[in-house]
């Protein structure tokens, strides 16, 4: 009897050869809203989509198995998925989060912290004194988000877990940009997972979900009912388009990390490159930890250009690469986060976590890097500002949000 199986072959089964009514192989889709029931007294497993559907429960039993976790429940989105887990802070309790973390999330515990639901504190995780300075403020929830959204910092989860577990607080990891394929935060202690499903799980930019993973099941139980009683969760379609994409997670996170490293090595040797931000590189300050936590580097890398180049016509001289916010899609992505994924940032706060206006960020899809590195060094030529450099903040940034 088979007492362990790799991830690979947990994701390529699941929900295979479950069906009972009709012995169909690949799961069947259930879009229906309502279920029967055999007696007004005895509820079935299903009785409403809301509370559950079976392609969401095949999705969460795959996601929650492949981070090692007891409960998955998921969202009609990653944002809805991160607003789940805040049901667990009360008002007046605080929440620390990173200064750098995606904008969208940023966007959202401001807000909620304005309306009094729970006091927010922002930090740079990956400095230590900073992180001692924030968990003196005992925080009932810790927001991790490693790597940073877009500037790849890499955090010690295990430090974060050990401050936390001093003030019995809860650590809730943000691993959309890894995926349980390249890192696993409840192994390194954490208490819940959350994920943008539509990054690398689906991995085809045709579906918007989100997850939420908890390590103990009445955790779990207790952010399923929430997830029901806010309403927040997943469609049957959605769930049914996720569970299908995610088969291929390994095989397309391997090639396009690989491809990633290739793009990177170029841009890396090239003059007017300022700066990479690619944990990868044994000069990323984070390189060792993520050595250590990750069990790869990723295919997502942000640049910071010389001044004789205009960022934003650079991104119109690309030819493959595409402009677009989100990430972990088959095709290559690319935005300037101070005007697209981070514009919900005010520009003080943008400016405090690091994100400047001359910060390109790349997600890498699954085309050949050969061809990639080609793109990138073709626009590269096209954009030299010649001295009159065209700083973004000159721009109407409206106009390329």
């Amino acid at each position: 009897m088979t007492t362990h199986l790799h991830p690979e072959t947990l994701i390529a089964s699941a929900g295979v050869s479950s069906d009972r009514g009709q012995n169909a192989v690949a799961p069947p889709l259930y879009l229906s809203a309502n279920y029967f029931w055999n007696d007004p007294c005895e509820k079935p497993q299903y009785d409403y989509a809301r509370s559950g559907n079976p392609n969401r429960s095949q999705l969460e039993e795959a996601l929650a198995s492949l981070e090692g976790g007891a409960r998955g429940v998921i969202t009609s989105s990653g944002m809805a998925a991160v607003d789940l887990v805040l049901n667990l802070v009360e008002p007046g309790e605080v929440v620390l989060a990173p200064h750098d973390c995606y904008g969208g999330t940023h966007r959202l515990l401001t807000a909620r912290a304005k309306r009094g639901h729970f006091k927010i504190v922002y930090v740079d995780q990956t400095d230590l004194a900073a992180l001692a300075a924030g968990f003196a403020k005992k925080p009932k929830l810790v927001l991790i988000e490693t790597p940073s959204n877009p500037l790849l910092r890499v955090t010690d989860i295990a430090k974060v877990v050990d401050f936390a577990r001093q003030v019995d607080a809860f650590v809730v990891a943000d691993n959309t940009f890894l995926s349980p394929a390249l890192q696993r935060p409840l192994d390194l202690g954490c208490d819940i997972v959350v994920h943008s499903t539509t990054k690398f799980i689906n991995g085809h930019s045709d579906v918007v979900g989100g997850a939420v993973i908890a390590k103990d099941a009445a955790l779990g139980e207790e952010l399923a009912w929430w997830a029901n009683c806010t309403g927040v969760t997943g469609a049957p379609f959605d769930s049914f388009m996720t569970l299908r994409g995610l088969r291929t997670l390994f095989t397309r996170i391997e090639r396009q990390q690989a491809t990633a490293s290739d793009v990177v090595d170029a841009l890396s040797q090239d003059p007017r490159v300022a700066k990479v931000y690619f944990p990868g590189l044994k000069s990323h300050p984070g390189h060792e930890i993520a050595a250590r936590q990750q069990s790869g580097f990723g295919s997502m890398f942000s640049v910071e250009f010389v001044e004789t180049i205009d960022v934003l016509e650079l991104l119109r001289q690309l030819d493959i690469f595409t402009i677009a916010e989100s990430l972990g899609g088959f095709e290559s992505l690319v935005c300037v986060p101070a005007a697209m994924t981070h514009a919900g940032m005010t520009p003080e706060a943008r400016e405090t976590a690091g994100i400047s206006d001359r910060l390109v960020r790349f997600s890498i899809g699954l085309e050949h890097g050969a061809d990639l590195v080609r793109d990138v060094l073709n626009a590269l030529d096209g954009a030299a500002a010649d001295g009159n450099v065209r700083y973004l903040k000159e721009q109407a940034v409206g106009a390329c949000a």
